[in-house]
C-alpha cells in the first residue's frame, strides 16, 4: 500500500512523554530530533523543558542530534541552548540529512529513533533512512502557511493510519524490533570475538 510508506512506527502525544528508558533497554543509543512544533512552539527558542529534557537523554546514555529544514539563524541557537550537536537546511525527506546525523553521532539505523511532528517531512525521510519513527502531535497550531497546507494532506494518511488493525500493527512492531535485535546481537558478537583475536 503506497500510503505505508508515510506511517510512523507510533504516535505520540507529546515528545515528552515518550519512555526512552524503555528504548534504551531495547538497544536505542542515539535519538533524531525535528525542532519545530516537536520539541518547541514554531520559531521559538529553547526553554527550561527542553533543555532539562536533553540532559536527562545524557544521562540515560542517549546520544542525539538535531534535523531541520529551518536555516542556521534558527537552528543554531536552540542546539547551542540543549548542547546537542544539528543538522541544518536538511531537505527532509531526503535521507542525507537523517544519515549525516546518524554519522555525527556514531550511530546507525538499528539503533537510532527520529521523533518529529510532520507526516510527508519527518516521518517519510526517516522512514526512508529506515529508522524507527515517532510521529508526535504539533504543539502548538501557529505555523508557516506551506505546513499548514500539509497537515490538510496529512489528516487521510492519518486517518488510513488509525484505521489499521491494532494487533497486525503490534505483530509487525514485534517482528521489526526482533529482527533488529538479532542484527544487534551478531554485531556484539562479533565485536567480542574481533577483541578476543586482538
Amino acid at each position: 500500500m503506497i500510503l505505508k510508506k508515510f506511517y510512523p512506527k507510533k504516535v505520540v502525544r507529546s515528545t515528552y512523554s515518550i519512555n526512552f528508558k524503555k528504548y534504551y533497554k531495547n538497544g536505542y543509543r542515539g535519538v533524531l530530533f525535528d525542532i519545530d512544533n516537536t520539541l518547541v512552539p514554531h520559531g521559538e527558542a529553547a526553554d527550561e523543558k527542553a533543555v532539562a529534557f536533553f540532559k536527562k537523554l545524557k544521562d540515560m546514555g542517549f546520544k542525539f542530534c538535531l534535523i531541520s529544514n529551518n536555516k542556521m539563524e534558527r537552528v543554531k541557537p536552540f542546539a547551542d541552548a540543549v548542547g546537542a550537536p544539528f543538522i541544518c537546511d536538511a531537505h527532509k525527506p531526503s535521507t542525507d540529512g537523517y544519515n549525516q546525523a546518524m554519522e555525527i553521532i556514531g550511530t546507525d539505523m538499528h539503533e537510532t529513533i527520529f521523533v518529529g511532528d510532520q507526516v510527508f517531512t519527518d516521518v517519510f525521510g526517516a522512514n526512508r533512512a529506515s529508522l524507527y519513527t515517532i510521529l508526535v502531535r504539533p504543539i502548538h497550531p501557529k505555523e508557516e502557511i506551506q505546513i499548514v497546507l500539509k497537515r490538510y494532506l496529512e489528516k487521510p494518511v492519518l486517518f488510513f493510519y488509525k484505521m489499521r488493525d491494532r494487533k497486525q500493527l503490534k505483530k509487525e512492531n514485534r517482528q521489526y524490533n526482533k529482527r533488529r535485535l538479532k542484527i544487534l546481537a551478531i554485531r556484539k558478537k562479533r565485536k567480542e570475538k574481533n577483541q578476543e583475536e586482538e
